[in-house]
């Protein structure tokens, strides 16, 4: 079979298998609308908090009125004590206590130290904890210079230092601008080698996997227009609609998008040359889409992992595509400054599509490819 031949086999193949079709092209749609749903908000708000009132004056009257004028917290109790506080915490019936110690509005107008502001958090939700803390402390330090200011009080070191906080890349400091474009590469990763190893799988079943070297350029070629193609949606379409905070380069993002589409291909083909059957492709790599995006250094830098699971990290195209397309797609960075990360792309491209070759083409020149397959072939 040619090479044009296969290409266009292969996408009758993917448009009129439901599998193919459902895992590849729809699957991706549901994600792109479904994964950032819950991180609609964006911020966490109106996480419950129990407040400890120790100072019982006038400024701690006027702290507790900014806290619940925050869209972040909400103070749903005060208790009489830390220790009631806290079993309530423990209960689950809040996400932090706040504590304002007695003495809190003395110390403000003197510098007497002894008092302050405590906050306890449930540090099982990161999140959460850190939202609580943050907005305490900003709620806090704007009240202090309020009221300093009113007194005409300085500090002895000099006027309050104002602080302004300016994210970049992410202007909002959501949770979704965050995650969605990193996770946005895995989805395309794990649904495209789910895909072309399903379809060499139930190829391999039928006895006819082995190809020419024609058939199997065609058919890689097609799989990575697939891949390029999902690329596009998300990184085009499904960004703008989801707002996601974007300042694209176009061009370096068409670069690259192909050298990340013919790696997860041929990676795809390689991998699904050793599944007797289609559905092994799915019972096996789905539990991997958790570890490839923590390997990923989304969620933690790749830099603070352990050596070798960095180098374990580099064989897998969305770390790299992680490192690749954020930078191009968020930060308006140039292809020199993604280098590295491309050149992996290009490396695990030859790599995978080699050993795909190897594989499924390379061996197959050894007999005749109009022979039916034997059983020492299909092993």
């Amino acid at each position: 079979m040619s090479f044009v031949a296969a290409f266009r086999a292969t996408w009758a193949t993917v448009l009129s298998s439901r599998t193919l079709l459902s895992t590849m092209l729809l699957a991706v749609v549901l994600y792109a609308f479904y994964y950032p749903a819950p991180y609609s908000q964006e911020v966490a708000q109106q996480l419950p908090v129990v407040l400890v009132d120790e100072d019982a004056s006038a400024l701690s009257r006027q702290l507790v009125r900014d806290l619940e004028a925050t869209r972040a917290v909400i103070v749903v109790d005060h208790a009489p004590s830390v220790a009631e506080a806290q079993a309530r915490l423990h209960a689950g019936k809040a996400d932090g206590v706040v504590l304002i110690a007695r003495g809190l509005q003395r110390q403000l107008r003197t510098g007497a130290p002894g008092a302050g502001i405590a906050v306890w958090v449930n540090a099982s939700y990161l999140l959460r904890a850190s939202t609580i803390g943050e907005t305490v402390t900003e709620v806090l330090r704007d009240l202090a210079v309020e009221k300093l200011d009113m007194l005409g009080q300085a500090v002895r070191a000099g006027p309050p230092v104002t602080i302004v906080r300016e994210p970049m890349f992410n202007p909002t400091a959501g949770y979704k601008g965050y995650v969605f474009p990193a996770v946005a590469i895995v989805i395309i990763q794990q649904t495209l080698l789910f895909g072309v190893a399903t379809f060499v799988g139930g190829r391999r079943r039928e006895g006819r996997w082995r190809m020419g070297h024609g058939e199997y350029a065609g058919t890689w070629a097609a799989f990575t227009s697939v891949g390029l193609l999902t690329c596009l949606f998300l990184f085009g379409f499904i960004f703008w609609v989801q707002g996601i905070p974007r300042d694209e380069n176009v061009a370096g993002m068409l670069f690259a998008a192909p050298l990340l589409a013919a790696a997860v291909a041929g990676l795809g083909l390689w991998l699904g040359s050793y599944f007797d059957r289609s559905e092994r492709a799915m019972v096996i790599l789905a539990p991997t889409s958790a570890p490839f995006f923590f390997l990923s250094g989304t969620a933690w830098p790749l830099d603070q992992m352990p050596g070798f699971v960095r180098a374990l990290a580099q064989l897998i195209p969305s770390t790299s595509g992680v490192h690749v397309f954020v930078p191009l797609n968020q930060m308006h960075a140039s292809l020199g400054d993604v280098a590295p990360g491309v050149l992996t792309l290009l490396a695990l491209a030859l790599l995978y599509g080699g050993l795909g070759w190897w594989r499924i083409a390379g061996s197959g020149q050894k007999r005749k490819l109009s022979q039916p397959a034997t059983k020492s072939e299909l092993a």
